[in-house]
């Protein structure tokens, strides 16, 4: 018999902490800034990690290359301002896949380079 009062009791406390201790706002637990290194405004936001790989390799490339590279960094990334919150979706040795999680691009997810994830 104590142990049925026990059990009861147990599930009752449980019940009733469940609703305070759970977050249904919708909001991520924990969320992350992009962060602009040097001189920079902004963060450039590939579609994949594999056009970052390619741009920042042709970028780091001398000559006609890296010129290349650096153009071809404008149209294949869009710009997000400097402190945008991100929910990190996965990471790697290149960098972090993302989603803005405030903003104007709210929703948007993307690949940004590892230094620019804090």
């Amino acid at each position: 018999m104590k142990l049925r009062t026990f059990a009861v009791a147990t599930v009752a406390a449980l019940l009733t902490l469940g609703p305070v201790a759970c977050d249904n706002t919708g909001a991520p637990v924990l969320t992350h800034r992009l962060v602009a290194t040097g001189n920079q405004k902004s963060i450039p936001l590939y579609p994949d990690e594999e056009t970052l790989v390619e741009v920042s390799h042709r970028a780091q490339q001398g000559g006609v290359t890296g010129m290349v590279g650096s153009v071809q960094k404008n149209f294949s990334a869009k710009q997000i301002d400097d402190q945008t919150p991100v929910q990190v979706i996965s990471t790697d040795e290149n960098g972090a896949h993302v989603e803005i999680v405030d903003g104007p691009l709210r929703g948007q997810s993307g690949f940004v380079a590892k230094q620019n994830v804090s």
